[in-house]
Formats: C-alpha cells, sequence, structure tokens
C-alpha cells in the first residue's frame, strides 16, 4: 500500500535534520550495505594470498594493479555521470563487482597461476569505484549547498563503515566458522543485497538523467574530466591532497596484517578487530568532520585535521607497539585516533566541486582520481620501500605525505573565502 504524505513527512524532517537528503536515504544504506561486502577482504586478503604461496611483494604488485584499475573508474565515474547520470553509472559498476568476483573466486579454487589470479583481480577493480562514487556525484548534484558538507559526511560514513570496518568485523567472525574462501561468497551475496538496495530503493530524479547539459558533445563531455586539471589547477591539487588522505591506508592494509600479527604478536581475529575499531572511529568521526567543516572551514578542516593530524596518529601505529610492546589497548586507543584523523579530510568532498561550479561533475572525476589512485599508490610504497627501509620507514613516508597534503590545501581556497 503506498505510503502517505502525513507519514513520509516525519520521517523526512528526521533525516534532513540529520544532514540527510531524504530522496537519497535508501542509496546510503545501499552504500553501506555493498562497502561491507567489498570490505569483508580486506583485513585477511593479504596473508591469505601468501598462505597460497605469494609473495609480499607479489601481494603488493596485485593491490596495486587493482588499485589502477580502481583509480581509472574512479576518475571516469564523474565524466561517465555527467553524460549517462549517475544511476546508469552505479548499475555498469555493480555489474562488474559481481561478474569479476565470480572470475576471481573461480581462479581462487582452481589453482590457476600469478597473473590468471591479478587478472581477475584487477578486472574487479571496475566495479567498485563505479558504483561508490557514481553515488557520490549524485550526492554533490542533488543535495542543497548549505548541507553539502553532511551530506558528503554521510556518504563517507556509509564508504567507510562498509570499507573496512563492518567488513572486517564480519570476517573476524565469519572467517573462523566458514573459512578465509567461503567467506569470500558471503561478501558476493551482500554486494547484491546493497547495490540492488541503492538502485531500486533511490527515486530521486537528478541521477537518473544525464548531468551535464543537453547538447553538449559527448566527448567533450569525457574529455572535460582531463582537461580540467589544467583549465582549473586547483582541482589537480585536490587530487593530490584526495591520493594522500588513504593512499596510506591501502597501503596499511598490505603489511600491518604482517607487522601486527608476526612482529607485535597478535592473532588474526584481535587485528581484524583493531582494523575495525580504526575505521569504527573513522565513521563515527566522518559525520563530525562534515558537521564541523560547515562551520569550521572545509579547507581549514582538511588542512589541520586530516593533514597535520593523520601525520601524527600514522606515526602513533607504528611507535606505539614498539615502545609497549603487545599492549592492546594503547594500540586501540592509537588505532582510534588515526580513523579520526583520517576523517579530517571528509570535507575535501564539498569543497572539489565549490571550486567550479559550473563543472561539477569534472570536479568529482578528479577527487574520484584521487581515491582511486590511492588504492594502489599505497601499495606501490610499500612495494618499493618496505624491502630497503623496513615498516619504520614507510610510516615515515607516509606521515611526511600527510604534512605535504596540509599544505596543498591551503592553497584551495575558494572564493567565498573558506
Amino acid at each position: 500500500m503506498p505510503t502517505s504524505d502525513a507519514e513520509t513527512a516525519p520521517r523526512a524532517g528526521l533525516l534532513d535534520r540529520f544532514g540527510i537528503f531524504p530522496p537519497l536515504a535508501w542509496g546510503y544504506l545501499g552504500l553501506l550495505v555493498f562497502m561491507i561486502g567489498v570490505g569483508v577482504e580486506s583485513g585477511y586478503l593479504s596473508p591469505f594470498l601468501m598462505d597460497r604461496g605469494l609473495s609480499q611483494a607479489d601481494v603488493a604488485a596485485v593491490f596495486t594493479v587493482y588499485g589502477v584499475t580502481a583509480a581509472v573508474a574512479a576518475w571516469f565515474s564523474g565524466a561517465l555521470s555527467d553524460l549517462w547520470g549517475p544511476h546508469r553509472v552505479m548499475w555498469l559498476g555493480l555489474v562488474i563487482w559481481i561478474a569479476f568476483q565470480v572470475v576471481f573466486l573461480c581462479v581462487l579454487s582452481s589453482g590457476a597461476g600469478y597473473f590468471t589470479l591479478m587478472s581477475a583481480y584487477a578486472a574487479r577493480g571496475f566495479g567498485y569505484p563505479l558504483f561508490a562514487y557514481g553515488f557520490l556525484v549524485w550526492i554533490t548534484a542533488a543535495t542543497p549547498a548549505r548541507r553539502l558538507g553532511t551530506a558528503v559526511g554521510w556518504f563517507w560514513f556509509a564508504f567507510t563503515g562498509g570499507l573496512p570496518t563492518l567488513g572486517s568485523l564480519l570476517a573476524s567472525f565469519t572467517v573462523p566458522i566458514l573459512g578465509a574462501y567461503s567467506t569470500m561468497w558471503v561478501s558476493l551475496a551482500l554486494v547484491a543485497a546493497g547495490g540492488l538496495t541503492a538502485l531500486i530503493g533511490t527515486r530521486e530524479p537528478t541521477g537518473r538523467r544525464r548531468l551535464a547539459p543537453e547538447g553538449e558533445n559527448p566527448l567533450k563531455t569525457l574529455l572535460s574530466s582531463v582537461t580540467i586539471a589544467w583549465r582549473e589547477p586547483k582541482t589537480a591539487i585536490g587530487c593530490v591532497v584526495r591520493i594522500i588522505n588513504t593512499a596510506p591506508q591501502f597501503g596499511f592494509l598490505v603489511f600491518l596484517p604482517i607487522f601486527f600479527t608476526s612482529v607485535v604478536g597478535f592473532s588474526l581475529t584481535a587485528w581484524l578487530r583493531l582494523l575495525s575499531s580504526i575505521f569504527l572511529s573513522n565513521i563515527v568521526w566522518n559525520l563530525l568532520f562534515g558537521i564541523i567543516g560547515d562551520k569550521f572551514g572545509w579547507r581549514r578542516t582538511v588542512a589541520l585535521c586530516g593533514g597535520v593530524g593523520s601525520a601524527i596518529t600514522t606515526l602513533l601505529l607504528y611507535y606505539v607497539p614498539q615502545l609497549f610492546g603487545a599492549n592492546y589497548p594503547l594500540c586501540i586507543l592509537a588505532g582510534i585516533l588515526y580513523g579520526a584523523t583520517l576523517a579530517g579530510y571528509v570535507p575535501l568532498s564539498a569543497l572539489m566541486p565549490s571550486l567550479t561550479p559550473r563543472h561539477k561533475g569534472a570536479a568529482m572525476s578528479m577527487l574520484n582520481l584521487g581515491a582511486g589512485a590511492s588504492t594502489w599508490v599505497g601499495p606501490a610504497i610499500v612495494g618499493l620501500y618496505l624491502a630497503p627501509l623496513g615498516v619504520s620507514g614507510v610510516m615515515w613516508i607516509f606521515a611526511t605525505l600527510y604534512v605535504v597534503s596540509a599544505g596543498l590545501t591551503l592553497l584551495l581556497k575558494i572564493p567565498s573565502g573558506d
């Protein structure tokens, strides 16, 4: 039976007060479930592949190639949303992820060679950025400007709530019961359920049509995602800041599971729950920094809370266990602090489209390129420097990059003066 206006109005008012644009509410829920599925493997795939005979350098290469395909998909998610509309882009991402997850799982079960495994996993990398960042473009196109910082905070709440927070937490229970391989089939079911929830449940009209002006040449629309980098240089700077934002996060997934289990001495389950605590903190602070950014200023929040804060807490992740050993509560505290400061970058998603109001899709393509590129830049840094410099050297590289991002952010001044 159709829901009456009287019934929907109070719910819409409540959502609006929390900063969620009510017509997009099902999209947020679907994104959360989708990203839980994507994040299930994040905390244990590295040791799982090493147990199957891959070296740590091989695993870093697999993650790097996956990140390259994710970066390409993330880059074009904005331009394709301009051309087709975010709704169609999200459908494309969902279908790609499901299809190549099945291929990847079949490759794992068949014992196929390294390059076959890498190819299957890399192809799957095209999927989640098209879905997730397509929805982010939808949010920035449809949400009123006065609530945009909070709205993108909710996006990152759902995104990191799944990858890797609740995904890793779920794996900490299912891997001991079902095994690592079977747990990946659970992730497939969650991705399908979340994707369908978002795509069928979200009825907001803006995302169901192309965002570029009618009559604009399709090639011009696609090229705008590339040419905007030199037409509006600040978007290129924002792209670099976004790369630095989560490059260490994805780099950590390559070597911190080994560091905390083999060097510090935690069990795999303890490590997975530590990882979940990092991003449980992150999802809470994603919301808070969305609100803080709207009041304190997007640029200042990203530079101080995100850049400087993450530099400090990255070093804490390494030096707390070095100084205090396998002290689980202190390691959890260091993780919680890192997750909180990582959320300081949330207002960047509101800042970027505000730099070029007439080309929001193209600006978001640059932002999404940075998000996608971080998934290979982080593992690539680990692959290059872990052997010669060790864990401490890599952590100092990541901390230095965070400081650099703080300086770059201060260049991203918009006409309003934020």
